[in-house]
């Protein structure tokens, strides 16, 4: 009897993800049940919630996974730093593509922008400000010809990131080329954030840039979230993905903000 061909590491990754997501929608699940759902044994399940528990993107308790309460998933790093990863790349490739040699520039938090680091290793004699240490250890690494400037101040461990009224003031004292920035959601050209100190850093960055632009894939729009933080007029484009809803592309052209929508390849996810 021919063995069963061995999945490959991004393979199991995947189901993983898709373990992770069913979770999610549900609440919890007993793990006999994803088993079952996702067609292998046991021990396969056991070890996929060991990995994704691990990760602290589940809990794994007696005999069931338990997803995490809604606004954790929402907002923390490690639930969104995989999430549409080719997508958020082409996004950076393309925010890349307007940033001039020896620009200064101002880059958020947000995992939709952790690919920047490689989309910008070509690019001379940049200077990069951050509140993200995600964001600064991927420039040291993929760009390290890149000035990197880490903004200090309360260190958010779920969002790897610090916020607060110190990084507002080292923000005021700043002027930057570009500022480049993601948003949790959009609805009708109008953004939104869950957490007031977010936006308060998102607020100072688009304060000190000269211009902006707003990386935001298809899965953000649509949606609100508690803090309305003005709209995307502040911005000299917004770079998004073909697969946003024509609805929320026309609501941001009847603001008079230019769009721009991206492809990612073909063959990735």
């Amino acid at each position: 009897m021919p063995t069963k061909a061995r999945l490959s590491q991004a393979a199991v990754e995947e189901r993983r993800q898709a373990v992770l997501r069913h979770v999610v929608a549900e609440g919890e699940s007993g793990i006999g049940a994803l088993a079952e759902r996702f067609g292998v044994s046991l021990m396969t399940m056991h070890r996929d919630l060991d990995d994704l528990a691990a990760r602290h993107l589940l809990r794994k308790e007696r005999g069931r996974a338990v997803a995490y309460p809604a606004l954790t998933m929402e907002t923390a790093t490690r639930f969104r730093v995989d999430a549409n990863l080719a997508v958020k790349s082409a996004l950076c490739a393309a925010a890349a593509a307007r940033i001039a040699p020896g620009s200064t520039l101002l880059v958020d938090d947000s995992t939709t922008l952790y690919p920047l680091a490689a989309a910008l290793a070509g690019i001379e004699q940049l200077t990069v400000v951050t509140n993200s240490v995600g964001v600064a250890q991927r420039m040291a690494a993929a760009a390290p010809g890149a000035d990197v400037t880490l903004l200090g101040g309360h260190y958010r461990g779920e969002f790897n990131c610090c916020t607060g009224p110190e990084v507002a003031r080292a923000l005021a004292r700043l002027h930057a080329d570009v500022a480049l920035m993601s948003a949790t959601a959009v609805l009708q050209g109008r953004l939104y954030h869950p957490m007031r100190e977010f936006v308060e850093v998102k607020e100072a960055m688009l304060a000190s840039a000269a211009r902006a632009l707003l990386l935001v894939d298809h899965s953000k729009f649509g949606k609100t979230a508690t803090h309305a933080y003005g709209t995307a007029t502040g911005y000299e484009a917004v770079i998004t993905d073909a697969a946003t809803p024509a609805e929320e592309i026309d609501a941001l052209g009847a603001l008079g903000v230019p769009v721009e929508t991206t492809t990612a390849p073909e063959g990735t996810c």
